[in-house]
């Protein structure tokens, strides 16, 4: 095995030369449904569900135009058919797309992508619901105007963004939460045989199904088309301040009070935070920066297979030095290259000024005027590269502030266990503002999120694993968090329906406009409405249960269910070896 000073080098090494775009383009992402002569499979683009089984669908459509969405959903209905909505992207972490296994059928957006209509003087884009989030950027610029909100990763659609409550980060305006920004939506539904069995809805902010149809999770029906509201076009200045982490989490309401895009990322195990100090700025000031975020870019395959082999080797031989010597060289780079922002093609220094569109996203490894092999997003399943839990978890401010005070505690009792988070970008701190939707956040909140080595084996428990799941259940078992719709594990999911005061009123318009559920999933059933239960042997290693017995963990590998270390009723699987 490699020391820890040749891993660093490595790493160093790796980064500079698979990282970089200058290098090399990436091969797209493999479509999310692949098909034979038996039926077809749906996945994410991370290759791997929560559960680690297959959804499999019988057929899957792609409709082209709203009145082919329509013939779809109603041949569905005549047919008794189940049915879910999946875009050409499929970045949804949970099982949100897949349908009963059984009598049922997939409809896919891919192909659904064509329209992208600016009215200028309106200050509004009307755009099909497959619609990539990038090619919707694009066209708004070069009309002049500017989308305010969006998500940090461009490799999105329309459709899924405002049905998952996707977002970026800012508390001012209409906030960061793109379904915030919506004008009005058109949504296919099941009808009767009078009504040819499917049509279209048409909702404006106002209408009764509107606040539910925002945020829907492909529950109420397929979202067609969208249109959001625009500004005047404008450019942002972003500055990245790294400083101690001592107390940072006092400045953090000050900081999103005072810059319209902020937001933190906090590296633990390093003791440092950087503030990212982000404004809006008029459009002729001088920059053409780009944000080319680093965790975005092209890796090479061979990059990406060697930096995982080399964190499963640690993860296996318990080697904690190694993951925080790589820390450690993960945030020098980023810290030298800006995290990925370039002045007019390289990083050169503080502030990076560019236009609107080309600092709220980024995603260069997702496009490519043709397909190379050698390169692609680092997480493709096909490079054998990254594989992680993503846990993204949002609070209300207060008890945000005990949340990190927790976390501290923690980590101050053996700061490298706290390293692995590290190789993957710390923990990133966002704003959301409160929504008027019911399925978004009733409040002003914090999202954090967190990104954590997941074993190439269901069945393989992982160095500190205990330190994640109490991590984990601290934040939404002691502290309240709600858990973000498209991420996070089985456990984040537990009695979420308690968390959002408009939950009630959701399953009334979902009833309303879906009674017959043709669009209800396993997913909703199993998680979000609480049927069945997942206790099986180490059921609590990819967080499918918190553990309550030994054999929910690992007995076999040294790994047993044991209290918290700071919230003492934390359930944890800890390695032992007494």
């Amino acid at each position: 095995m490699a020391s820890p000073i040749r891993a660093l080098l490595l790493l160093l090494l790796l980064v500079v030369i698979g990282l970089n775009p200058y290098f090399t383009s990436a091969e797209p992402p493999a479509p999310p449904v692949r098909c034979n002569v038996t039926g077809c499979v749906l996945s994410n683009a991370y290759g791997a569900w929560g559960d680690r089984s297959e959804c499999w669908v019988r057929s899957v459509v792609y409709p082209t135009n709203e009145e082919e969405l329509r013939s779809a959903v109603a041949e569905a209905n005549r047919n008794n058919l189940k049915a879910k909505v999946v875009s050409g992207f499929s970045h949804a972490i949970p099982k949100l797309a897949c349908p009963p296994p059984e009598n049922s059928v997939l409809i896919s957006t891919a192909k659904y992508n064509t329209r992208i209509e600016v009215d200028v003087a309106g200050r509004t884009v009307t755009a099909d619901s497959g619609v990539g989030l990038r090619d919707l950027i694009d066209k708004v610029e070069a009309a002049g105007l500017s989308l305010v909100a969006s998500t940090y990763w461009e490799g999105v659609s329309v459709g899924g963004i405002i049905s998952t409550g996707s977002h970026g980060s800012s508390w001012w305006g209409k906030g960061g939460a793109v379904h915030d920004h919506v004008v009005s939506l058109s949504m296919v539904i099941p009808a009767g045989e009078s009504e040819g069995y499917a049509k279209v809805v048409r909702l404006r902010q106002g209408d009764p199904l509107f606040n539910a149809a925002i945020v829907s999770l492909g529950l109420l029906g397929i979202i067609s088309q969208v249109t959001l509201s625009l500004e005047p076009s404008f450019k942002r200045s972003i500055t990245y301040s790294f400083h101690d982490d001592a107390s940072f989490e006092d400045r953090l309401l000050d900081v999103a009070r005072k810059h319209e895009f902020a937001d933190l990322t906090w590296f633990p195990s390093q003791r440092k935070v950087a503030f990212r100090f982000d404004d809006r700025v008029p459009s002729n000031a001088s920059g053409d920066g780009i944000n080319d975020f680093i965790g975005f870019q092209p890796s090479l395959t061979a990059v990406s297979a060697a930096i995982r082999a080399t964190e499963k080797r640690y993860d296996e031989s318990r080697n904690i030095r190694g993951k925080c010597v790589t820390a450690a060289a993960e945030l020098g780079y980023r810290t030298l290259a800006g995290n990925g922002l370039k002045n007019n093609g390289i990083f050169t220094g503080y502030p990076v000024v560019g236009r609107q569109g080309k600092m709220q996203t980024s995603g260069s490894c997702q496009h490519s005027p043709e397909a190379d092999s050698l390169s692609m997003c680092a997480w493709d399943p096909r490079s054998k590269g990254l594989f992680f839990y993503e846990t993204t978890a949002i609070f209300s401010p207060p008890k945000f502030m005990d949340f990190i005070h927790d976390v501290k505690q923690l980590r101050d009792l053996k700061p490298e266990n706290f390293c692995g988070v590290d190789n993957y970008n710390g923990f990133l701190i966002r704003f959301i503002k409160k929504s008027n939707a019911l399925l978004g956040q009733p409040e002003d909140s914090i999202v954090l999120d967190f990104n954590y080595y997941r074993a190439d084996d269901p069945s393989t428990p992982r160095l500190n694993q205990d330190v994640w799941e109490e991590v984990e259940q601290m934040a939404f078992m002691k502290h309240g968090a709600r858990p973000h719709w498209a991420k996070n594990r089985r456990v984040a999911f537990l009695g979420v329906h308690q968390k959002y005061p408009g939950f009630t009123n959701f399953l009334v318009a979902k009833n309303q406009s879906d009674p017959g559920g043709m669009f209800q999933s396993p997913w909703w059933d199993e998680v979000v409405s609480g049927q069945g239960s997942t206790t099986g042997y180490g059921c609590a290693l990819e967080g499918q249960c918190i553990c309550a017995e030994d054999k929910h963990c690992s007995p076999s590998k040294g790994y047993l269910c044991r209290p918290g270390l700071v919230y003492k009723e934390a359930r944890v699987c800890r390695y032992t070896t007494g």
